[in-house]
């Protein structure tokens, strides 16, 4: 039987095994553009549920499994966070009310969850996470019926599990043609391989293995003494420059590196040099780093040289560090002001966007609060309901602005009893300003969300950004640095230069009845390099399309089209 401190200790092994390999999930994305990493969003999520339960003092499996998926569901990020949620909020119903459980139970509460997940997307796509779930379910389920001992059927869960997972390219083709299986699917595997760690072997996966543990580095104590002096020595700053030598010693050196040590103390400080039977490393802090490689000839060939102004480096660093702090106070600052506020106002709009100029424009609009996040930044439905809630309205329309965030926001819903809360579902920047824009205040809530998702379909949208993985569409091939260009999610082409990418772009999505177009620079794009663009895009459509530009400030995207 399973009781609440084994399932408690099997949902923190769980996330740290995921917390592990966050990153050789994050690899598997078969999309080209920087992207939601599925891999930190399931690790997120199922950190979330550790931290609610690792101080938890119960017997009880069903109190455990309560707080867990009553801390995953307000934790989760993306698609596959909502999904993992989901499932453990599943086999949280399953066990209300239980101590400990058998086999049976346990599949009878996962069978929950698979249902509970599927019914949540609209179109359940096989080959993804959703598969895994299921089929592990299934075969779990005929385990019991001859075995109700539940770390049986654990174990029979994971390797079903593993064994669908391997045939998830099969079933999807675009898995097969990048040759990886599916992320969601693989973070399942090893949340569930370490959560079967501990009930079966009863070793709790920690988190401090790095993701890269089948490799193995060997080296030696007088390599890992000399980085960790080294790494001293660098705090101190009296020279200019850090000046690292390995010297391929030469039989033909007359003199000791003892004697090398000697001359670079006249030059400088932090002087550090260990040798072994082929190399001579040199570390030293110096004006004269010239000098430091001519005496250094001496002794052998120079293998490596490197030279760093320190100084820059850390005016560098004072510079993020002050960056950072701003922005970590700026950020605590929106936090303080979203404290809960009494409903009084008949409709609020809340909306998701990252860069300070889409904030704005969505605050212009009548967005009472703009939660930070997009591609890559995927905010928890914890986020979007903070905001919802410290939105003073009746009904509180809701923008996800990313097809990665709409589930995500779909789960406020039913957190909130005071209010009601309309998600539109929006899966870009521009179906969320069209959106905004088709809001009538003569119609009712009912109404304008038939208007808001109705308009948001008519807009198309168009992205430049940059190729974050090498991967081919079709057949063309991209490398990790190409500019790409999508055209409503699909790859347009691929080019060398932003502002040429994105008019390209414009030119192949305006039609014969585009009225509007509105280019919205970010990250990476000069004030003049958009007004090239704008003045290109103007000349080629001639005068009858109305075309805007706005300082989106987003970053990832260095051009968003929006083309009605």
């Amino acid at each position: 039987m399973i009781n609440g401190p084994s399932y408690k200790n099997a949902i923190v092994s769980g996330a740290n095994n995921i917390l592990k390999h966050r990153e050789e999930i994050n690899s598997l994305n078969i999309f080209p553009v920087p992207d939601g990493d599925t891999g930190t969003n399931m690790s997120m999520t199922m950190q979330a549920a550790a931290k609610a339960v690792e101080n938890l003092n119960t017997q009880s499996i069903s109190e455990i499994a309560s707080a867990a998926s009553a801390a995953m569901l307000r934790g989760a990020r993306g698609n596959s966070g909502v999904i993992l949620s989901l499932l453990f909020g599943g086999i949280a119903e399953g066990l209300e009310g239980i101590d400990e459980i058998d086999g049976k139970m346990l599949i009878n509460a996962l069978q929950i969850g698979v249902d509970k997940a599927y019914n949540a997307v609209m179109n359940p796509t096989e080959g993804t996470i959703l598969t895994v779930a299921r089929t592990a379910c299934e075969t779990g389920r005929i385990a019991s019926e001859t075995e109700n001992d539940p770390i049986i059927v654990m174990n029979t869960v994971c390797s079903s599990a593993q064994e669908t997972l391997v045939k998830t390219p099969e079933m999807l083709p675009v898995l097969k043609k990048a040759g990886v299986v599916d992320a969601g699917g693989k973070g399942l595997c090893i949340i569930f391989d370490g959560m079967l760690s501990l009930l079966r072997d009863g070793i709790l996966i920690n988190d401090d293995t790095p993701d890269t543990q089948d490799s193995r580095i060997e080296v030696n104590e007088a390599e890992e003494f000399f980085k960790n002096a080294a790494a001293q020595f660098d705090s101190e700053i009296t020279f200019t420059y850090c000046t690292e030598l390995i010297i391929g010693k030469s039989t033909e050196a007359a003199k000791s590196p003892l004697e090398l040590k000697s001359y670079l103390e006249t030059i400088g400080d932090c002087v550090l040099v260990a040798e072994d039977e082929k190399i001579i490393k040199v570390h030293i802090h110096t004006e004269n780093p010239g000098k430091a490689i001519e005496e250094a000839l001496v002794y052998g060939q120079l293998l490596t040289v490197k030279v760093e102004n320190m100084k820059e480096q850390h005016r560098k660093a004072a510079e993020e560090y002050e960056k950072a702090k701003a922005e970590s106070e700026a950020e605590e600052k929106k936090r303080e002001e979203l404290m809960p506020v009494a409903p009084v106002d008949d409709i609020g709009f809340v909306a998701v966007a990252t860069g300070e100029g889409l904030e704005t424009v969505f605050k212009d609009l009548g967005c009472q609060h703009v939660v930070n996040g997009g591609q890559s930044m995927n905010p928890s439905t914890e986020d979007i309901l903070e905001a919802v809630m410290a939105t003073p309205a009746k009904n509180v329309f809701v923008l996800p602005n990313n097809k990665n965030i709409l589930l995500a926001a779909e789960q406020v819903v039913p957190l909130v009893t005071d209010r009601t809360v309309i998600v539109i579902p929006t899966r870009t920047v521009p179906q969320g300003l069209v959106a905004m824009l088709s809001y009538s205040a003569d119609s009712t809530p009912e109404l304008n969300r038939d208007y808001m998702t109705t308009a948001a379909k008519s807009v198309s949208t168009g992205q430049v950004t940059y190729a974050a993985r090498n991967s081919e569409f079709g057949a063309t091939k991209i490398k990790e640095g190409d500019i790409i260009a999508f055209n409503n999610g699909k790859l347009a082409h691929k080019d060398k230069d932003p502002v040429h990418a994105v008019i390209k772009l414009a030119k192949d999505m305006i039609a014969r009845d585009t009225s509007y177009v509105t280019v919205i620079y970010g990250n990476g794009i000069t004030e003049a390099q958009a007004n090239l663009a704008l003045d290109a895009i103007k000349a080629k459509i001639g005068t009858n399309i109305e075309v805007s530009l706005i300082d989106g400030g987003q970053p990832l995207y260095y051009f968003i089209l929006s083309v009605e």
